[in-house]
């Protein structure tokens, strides 16, 4: 059965009349999760959704502090992404909320990749700890959220397949990134990233090392890497100019993005830019 499918019999299946509580998400790729686990009976906000800003300069207004301050359930990405939401949090105590962290479900630290989504075992994690809080909340949805659980699981378990399907093509394939953030889907792919101290430097906005920027422009002109991986919601003049030595060295860019598509769920979302890496994978390496 197809993700398009899965998740169109998860939107199907209703929560029914209960009244439940409103769920907040730092970002968007975790409002879709819990919109297709809650049900339109529940109002699900996410703070952060513009799929054209950089995440990395958000700050939140005075509406994201009165959804926080209702909010019965927030889910966040923790581990420095959104900073923002524990100080949302910390202005609105509320001790019958209850705060999900996808880092701490993953038992990831400070320190580690905090683009979690990418990380195939994130949502799964996400949707076995937001049912159970739903459950918490209102014991009568308890049946309701058992099936969606089951779709939304069986729709995450599809895509699982394609990653599984990608990697046993090309599994130690060498390729690099201007910034870290598909990241966790490169070490669950198998693929070999070369250069992540560069990518930090990036994406903290600090001056790469000109050794680091020396040796990404070196692989890439000896065609060592298959695929360049840039991010499409972020404006830095080295890695404008790296995407530029790539296509001249007839090296495949891959654009991927730290916000949900507008019109998109996770999954869809997840499988066109698996597609879209599979198929510069696919394509005949560069000679010189």
């Amino acid at each position: 059965m197809s993700v398009g499918i899965l998740v169109s019999l998860a939107l199907a299946v209703g929560l029914g009349g209960a009244a439940n509580p409103s769920v907040v998400a730092a970002e968007s790729v975790y409002a879709d999760i819990a919109r297709q686990l809650a049900g339109p009976d529940l109002r699900v906000t996410a703070i952060l959704q513009n799929p054209a800003a950089d995440p990395h300069f958000f700050e939140p207004g005075p509406r994201a502090a009165r959804a926080v301050a209702d909010a019965g359930i927030v889910i966040e990405n923790g581990i420095g992404y959104d900073p923002w939401m524990d100080r949302l949090l910390a202005a609105s105590p509320s001790a019958g909320r209850r705060v999900i962290v996808v880092a701490t479900l993953l038992g990831r630290r400070d320190g580690d990749n905090s683009h979690l989504w990418y990380d195939p075992a994130a949502m799964p994690q996400l949707v076995h700890g937001l049912g159970d809080a739903l459950v918490q909340q209102d014991g009568s949805v308890r049946g309701a959220v058992a099936r969606r659980t089951a779709v939304v699981l069986a729709s995450l378990a599809v895509l699982q397949a394609r990653i599984d399907g990608v990697k046993a093509r090309f599994a130690g394939v060498e390729v690099a990134a201007t910034e870290p953030v598909l990241g966790p889907m490169i070490a669950a792919l198998g693929l070999h990233d070369r250069h992540g101290r560069f990518e930090v430097s990036v994406m903290n906005g600090t001056e790469p090392r000109a050794g680091d920027v020396a040796s990404l422009e070196d692989d890439l002109r000896a065609h060592r890497v298959r695929v360049l991986i840039t991010n499409a919601q972020a404006s830095d003049p080295v890695a404008a100019r790296l995407a530029g030595l790539a296509r001249a060295c007839h090296i495949p860019v891959v654009a991927v993005s730290e916000t949900l598509p507008a019109g998109l769920t996770y999954q869809q979302w997840i499988a066109g830019e698996l597609a879209a890496l599979e198929a510069a994978l696919s394509q005949p390496a560069a000679r010189d």
